[in-house]
């Protein structure tokens, strides 16, 4: 798996790490969400990708989300309340049905008018014939 996205990266420049774990990423998660509630999403998002796939920490480590926190300008001490309230649980616990009804197999899924579906890390010329055919 990981072979395959270091190939896909490497189209964009995108480096991703060894990795020796599969984190359990549900605390991330909520901690992005109240990243997007503080109008922080983005640099949350694209600081986690790169602690996780490039640098291959374990996101499922209050220590490393908290780190990732600090790294996006996010009150730590703030966001640490709304995980352990799960404020946001809600918020992934729809997410997650969600996916059921479309029958969400993996991530990323692209979802292209909401009728094609690509699912992983696939190559532009997946894209490029999607959007030939509904171009």
């Amino acid at each position: 798996m990981y072979e395959h996205l270091r190939q896909r990266g490497k189209e964009l420049g995108i480096v991703f790490g060894n990795h020796t774990l599969l984190s359990n990423s549900r605390l991330a998660l909520e901690a992005s969400e109240y990243a997007r509630a503080m109008g922080k999403y983005e640099i949350f998002h694209e600081t986690m990708f790169r602690f996780y796939f490039t640098e291959a920490y374990d996101i499922g480590s209050i220590g490393v989300i908290t780190s990732v926190a600090a790294e996006s300008g996010l009150d730590t001490e703030d966001m640490m309340k709304a995980i352990s309230e799960k404020r946001y649980r809600s918020v992934l616990d729809q997410a997650h049905k969600d996916g059921r009804k479309i029958n969400l197999t993996g991530v990323p899924t692209f979802i292209i008018n909401e009728k094609h579906k690509i699912v992983g890390a696939q190559p532009v010329e997946v894209f490029k014939e999607v959007f030939s055919k509904i171009g």
